[in-house]
């Protein structure tokens, strides 16, 4: 199928309308289980798949609970997201909850429900109850919620649906099911959700407009917590001709005039909601509020296509029975897309909206990893999430930190550390699993183009590793730290060099030594372990293969032999100092071409050479014996970060023994590309089924319980999605 760039889906911005009076619904929409149909291509691609996530429920607090946090929706990169009301929230019936937005870098909920729709009918005088209906229809769909009615004599139908990367677009169908004629006029409502506490409780405030109401924002520069300016706004502009009016944190818009019904006939009324954070994108959005408002059926449409070309693209592999987790990963990759603001100047994805600390911000191996799955469906979206991190690297010219050249930093965030940002990290890069990220998307619908520019980035930045994390020359490189004012002791650098490794606090990392590496004329230029990790030098490997595969493509056949050398030097370096026959498995090895660290115990970091394909087949056949062995890393959730077995095994302790799905599918993979193809099989099944909720409607977790299977930590996690994704694919 042909690939539409998001510039063609995607709209502008909206303005006012007067409410559409529609032809009578044909009979068969007027039962519950045929639903006014919406005016978008057409429902077919998302049969079956409703309600893939629970989205129902409001929010008691602005700010979400860091357990359990509601899930909701968002698409195009907007950072403001939605969920629904139950069935038993009355008083907010007609209302999506929220929203959910993001103050530059930190999760925070407007209202329980800012703008709840209601019906007066102007001849009673009694307003239109929709908690009268015992069972309402309350349900998301890919790329759209929706809420049905039927109430009075009437069919009400609201839906949700993003008009560009600011503004969603909420369309209320109203169908006279009745005999005799009505007149009604439509109202909305909502009020703010205030903060206990200053600066935050007192940073929203509403105002009236002439087509709607605002929510302003103060200037709260609070970091670690709440970030506004005072050209923030939330903005809801109505298509009909509205007065709105204002008391305190409460508000009311109320439709001018109000509709005749004839019998049969329907009105539908639109509105746009948009979260921006500066007047010059406020401006910008302003032809994409104008046509959301005049054209609702047109932007619904638009939105429809691209969700129906994403499932068709995702889905088309996977198994019946697994279509519904596989929408699931990429509604959860869709939510978390956010595009360009502040300091992040392309479009990419963030590990989590529904996590506090990862909501604002990208990550670069939590990038690579996401960008292979979304290529699947979104391939310009996986450029851009690549591109995302490299817009930041460290070039020659850097005034503070030259040394670094060829270096990504390992987050980047709204606000830059140059400008007090508390959560951007150039301390530290991430392991280099770029070049197998860029080789991935490419075949995926890339181009060539972007191959192209992003190969010589991805030579600066495999040479850095060997430049500034090759204490001892030998080849064999550690993970470690920058030179940065935060690195201020052996201890910040330890911490340092493990967050680089991603696995933070793994076992391996207990007590570290660290190691001062300096140019030829004796200044530090960054730091390493006294250790040598065998998977980055496993991603090293495979970033070498990778990039010779690139060069070979470009055109450059001398270049991709010289890489391929290099690996192949490299391949003997790992297996002759990483692998201990003894046990049967890989470790860290010890400086100076030390051997395998044994003592560390084993962690799921042995599987990597498997994946990478460095293994010999003897040594691969250790590694799959301890991989299947009950006792080790065959746990009930099997492939544990830290084997069972291991003295420092903690099933609750992040990456000292949680199952974490990306180092699962690495080590799946693995066993399959060395013919363990029934291990493989029975340990994805077995993961996809002990993971909680994962085949259900609950969120996808970050990490799982490695004998339970209960989920851990972050709800709704990007990377995770993506290897939920691959896994079905594969499968």
């Amino acid at each position: 199928m042909k690939h539409l760039s998001r510039r063609q889906f995607a709209a502008s911005s909206l303005v006012p309308l007067g409410a559409a009076i529609l032809p009578a619904v044909p009979a068969h929409a007027q039962d519950r289980a045929a639903p006014a149909p919406s005016h978008g291509s057409g429902e077919s691609f998302r049969d079956g798949l409703s309600d893939v996530l629970d989205l129902h429920g409001l929010p008691d607090a602005a700010q979400p609970p860091g357990d359990n946090p509601l899930n909701v929706f968002a698409d195009l990169g907007a950072w403001h997201a939605y969920g629904l009301p139950s069935a038993a929230d009355h008083a907010y019936l007609g209302g999506f909850s929220g929203p959910l937005y993001v103050a530059e870098e930190y999760p925070w909920y407007l209202s329980r429900a800012f703008t709840r729709f209601g019906l007066d009918d102007e001849r009673s005088a009694r307003a239109v109850d929709l908690s009268a209906d015992p069972s309402p229809l309350l349900e998301a769909r890919p790329g759209v919620l929706t809420q049905s009615y039927a109430v009075d004599g009437l069919y009400v139908t609201l839906e949700l649906r993003y008009a560009d990367n600011r503004t969603a677009l909420v369309r209320a169908t109203v169908h006279h099911r009745g005999t005799r004629d009505r007149e009604l006029r439509a109202h909305w409502t909502g009020s703010l959700l205030r903060h206990t506490s200053e600066p935050v409780r007192s940073a929203p405030s509403l105002h009236a407009t002439a087509d709607g109401v605002a929510v302003r924002f103060a200037e709260v520069r609070s970091y670690k917590d709440f970030l506004t300016t005072a050209q923030t706004r939330f903005v809801v502009a109505h298509a009909a001709r509205v007065r709105t009016t204002v008391h305190g944190d409460a508000y009311r818009t109320t439709a001018d005039r109000p509709v005749r019904l004839a019998p049969g006939a329907t009105a539908t009324f639109a509105w746009a909601e948009s979260y921006t954070f500066t007047d010059a994108e406020r401006r910008a959005g302003g032809p994409a509020v104008r046509e959301a408002l005049a054209h609702p059926d047109r932007v619904a449409d638009r939105a429809d296509r691209r969700w129906q070309l994403y499932l068709s693209r995702a889905l088309d592999t996977v198994a019946d029975g697994r279509r519904r987790v596989a929408a699931k990963a990429v509604q959860t990759l869709v939510t978390n897309w956010r595009s360009p603001a502040g300091e992040l100047r392309k479009d990419g994805i963030t590990p989590s909206l529904t996590n506090t600390s990862f909501a604002g911000g990208f990550w670069a191996w939590d990038s690579w990893k996401e960008a292979v799955a979304t290529a699947v469906f979104d391939p310009e979206l996986a450029v851009s999430t690549l591109e995302s991190m490299f817009d930041h690297q460290i070039t020659a010219d850097s005034t503070d930190r030259p040394q670094d050249a060829g270096m990504v930093p390992d987050a980047l965030f709204y606000n830059d550390i140059r400008n007090g940002g508390l959560n951007w990290n150039e301390r530290n890069s991430k392991p280099p699993l770029a070049a197998w990220a860029v080789w991935e998307v490419y075949g995926r619908g890339g181009g060539r183009t972007f191959l192209r520019r992003m190969y010589p980035k991805l030579r600066a930045y495999h040479a850095w590793w060997y430049r500034d994390r090759d204490h001892d020359g030998n080849g064999l490189a550690e993970y470690g730290a920058t030179v940065d004012p935060a690195n201020d002791s052996t201890e910040q650098r330890r911490l340092a060099a493990a967050w680089e490794s991603g696995m933070d606090n793994a076992p391996r990392f207990d007590g570290a030594q660290v190691l001062a590496n300096t140019d030829r004329s004796g200044h530090t230029v960054g730091y390493s372990l006294a250790q040598q990790s065998v998977d980055l030098n496993c991603f090293l490997y495979a970033e070498k293969r990778f990039l010779a595969r690139m060069a070979a493509e470009l055109g450059w056949p001398g270049e991709a032999k010289d890489l391929d050398h290099e690996a192949d030097a490299l391949r003997d370096r790992i297996g002759a100092h990483t692998y201990d026959p003894a046990t049967g498995f890989f470790y860290d090895c010890g400086p100076d071409g030390g051997g395998p660290r044994t003592a560390d115990g084993k962690g799921i970091e042995g599987a990597v050479p498997l994946w990478a394909g460095v293994a010999s087949a003897r040594q691969a056949a250790g590694a799959r014996a301890a991989l299947t062995d009950p006792a080790q890393f065959a746990t009930p959730m099997p492939l544990p970060t830290v084997a069972r077995n291991n003295p420092e095994f903690d099933p609750t302790g992040y990456w000292r023994g949680l199952v974490w799905l990306d180092q699962a599918y690495f080590a799946i993979r693995g066993l399959s590309d060395y013919g363990y193809d029934r291990d493989a099989r029975a340990i994805r099944e077995q993961l996809l089924r002990q993971a909680e909720g994962l085949l259900g409607d609950g969120p996808i977790r970050e990490n799982y319980h490695p004998l339970t299977g209960e989920g851990r930590n972050s709800t709704n996690f990007s990377w995770s999605a993506a290897f939920v994704l691959e896994m079905l694919r594969d499968g």
